[in-house]
């Protein structure tokens, strides 16, 4: 028998939940709601990519590709890295393909980010972050985005920085608030991963969807940061396809090689026949990517009327495809309690904003709606949104 009793899990695994996010999408199936809590779209993926992945399993394209990714596809992703940003990359060297941006996000701090390390995480944050960095054994160090803008303040950014600080983590534009960071904003955080010897560890998934003028900025792209940047991306959500967890990790040679060696004893490899759809995907000409942008631009501007009509207070994306709310003029206690009223009585399924925060007051009147749907899910979503109402 044992001497003490010991707990059932790891301690890493008591210091967060479960995903809220999936557990919206969860309660939405089974209320029967609309789901708009869970980014991924519910039209289909563009017919010649859905194609070559058809080809590629007919074909036989179907047993384990070179782990670190397929050489075809590796060279399709730095093609496109190099026209958006101007940065060469040698597809051999520096280059993951992983199952997916959230796999490339947590490969990449195990790979450079130790016990007892610290990394700077902006917050509200994909829900994600911060678990990947306790699942890393380091220290988050949350530093605000203010709203209605989401901007951040300078010296509590440069105060959150320290010899223990290994990486800042970055998302834009981001998730869930659509900021997008200006080039003075990257500077600045730039600026300090250079001062500190750190990582800016940089998830632009979303990278495409950008509006009112505003411009998708890669941190790689700096002055001082080709050396001290992980770029992260995926096929997800450009070409809408969520479920085919496709992603990759761009990064100096040293820095790949330790992604791939997490990367090989996580999960392998990414999906073969999908890698090779993939390279369909990246060679779309440029035409796809401004419709792609102008499309959602309409999504966002149509929803967020039906929001304003129906009593919330949003905070404008300039990109992404998320609308972050208020929801303090609605009289509930909390934002959880908001949500749960919302996919229950009115069959419409959002995020709590509390997910978002390592504080869970922080979020607590505000709620997070996905608008990368169908016309007619929006349209049908304003409906029934219709009769929430502000209180008092």
């Amino acid at each position: 028998m044992p001497l003490t009793q010991r707990s059932p899990v790891s301690r890493k695994a008591g210091q967060f939940t479960e995903s809220v996010i999936r557990e919206m999408t969860r309660l939405a199936m089974e209320y029967g709601a609309l789901n708009l809590a869970q980014g991924f779209p519910d039209f289909p993926a563009p017919l010649e990519v859905k194609e070559a992945a058809v080809s590629a399993i007919r074909d036989d394209v179907n047993q384990y590709s070179v782990t670190w990714g397929a050489q075809g596809l590796r060279r399709a992703i730095a093609a496109r890295f190099e026209h958006d940003t101007s940065v060469a990359v040698n597809p051999e060297r520096e280059l993951t393909v992983c199952c997916g941006a959230t796999e490339a996000m947590v490969a990449s701090l195990l790979a450079v980010v130790d016990p007892g390390d610290e990394v700077v995480v902006f917050e509200p944050f994909y829900e994600n972050y911060g678990p990947d960095t306790i699942i890393c054994g380091a220290t988050p160090r949350y530093v605000a985005l203010r709203p209605p803008q989401w901007t951040f303040d300078p010296d509590e950014l440069a105060a959150a920085f320290s010899d223990r600080t290994r990486a800042v983590v970055l998302n834009t534009p981001n998730n869930p608030t659509g900021k997008v960071f200006s080039r003075a904003e990257l500077s600045a955080i730039a600026e300090l991963c250079q001062r500190w010897d750190a990582y800016a560890i940089s998830d632009e998934i979303y990278q495409y969807l950008v509006y009112d003028g505003a411009q998708h900025v890669s941190i790689a792209s700096l002055p001082g940061m080709r050396e001290r940047s992980i770029t992260i991306n995926s096929l997800s959500k450009t070409y809408s396809v969520t479920g085919w967890r496709v992603g990759y990790a761009i990064a100096p040679p040293e820095v790949s090689n330790a992604i791939r060696k997490m990367h090989d004893f996580i999960t392998v490899g990414a999906p073969a026949p999908l890698q090779e759809a993939g390279v369909a995907a990246l060679r779309l000409p440029d035409s796809y990517y401004a419709a792609l942008q102008a499309e959602y631009a309409g999504r966002r501007d149509r929803f967020l009327s039906a929001l304003e009509n129906a009593g919330f207070r949003c905070f404008r994306p300039r990109g992404a495809y998320y609308i972050m709310t208020d929801i303090s003029s609605f009289g509930f206690e909390s934002d959880v309690e908001f949500t749960r009223y919302l996919v229950r009585e009115v069959g419409v399924a959002a995020v709590p904003g509390s997910s978002f925060y390592s504080r869970a007051e922080l979020g607590r009147q505000q709620v997070r709606f996905c608008y990368s749907k169908t016309d007619a899910t929006l349209n049908e979503a304003a409906q029934r949104l219709q009769c929430v109402r502000p209180r008092g």
